[in-house]
């Protein structure tokens, strides 16, 4: 079992930046590919990027250049540096993990999921 907390979620204004963080517990954290994902009110729960065991990553089109992921095994930590943030990014953020050394942009690859931060972008 591997357990995952996102924390750093908050109210930022449009064109302001926000670091989020994901600890995991539990397996190797290194062996786990890991997934941002979010979720807007009344819509699907979509990804945002991803990073393999080696630190590749894999981004949607609407945050390539704004968004950037990275890992620290060390410290068993995903992060998600979001920058010039815009209203459309209000959503619920989730962490994801998966035993691979792939990254994956589907929801059902992933194995463990958080229970989410709140983002908010005000206009």
């Amino acid at each position: 079992q591997v357990q995952l907390v996102e924390s750093g979620g908050g109210l930022v204004q449009a064109g302001g930046s926000l670091r989020l963080s994901c600890a995991a517990s539990g397996r190797t954290f290194s062996n786990y590919a890991m997934g941002w994902f979010r979720q807007a009110p009344g819509k699907e729960r979509e990804f945002v990027a991803g990073i393999n065991y080696g630190g590749n990553t894999d981004y949607a089109d609407s945050v390539k250049g704004r968004f950037s992921i990275s890992r620290d095994n060390a410290k068993n930590t995903v992060y998600l540096q979001m920058n010039s943030l815009k209203p459309e990014d209000t959503a619920v953020y989730y962490c994801a993990a998966r035993a691979s050394v792939y990254t994956f942009r589907l929801l059902t690859e992933y194995d463990y999921w958080g229970p989410g931060t709140q983002v908010t972008v005000s206009s």
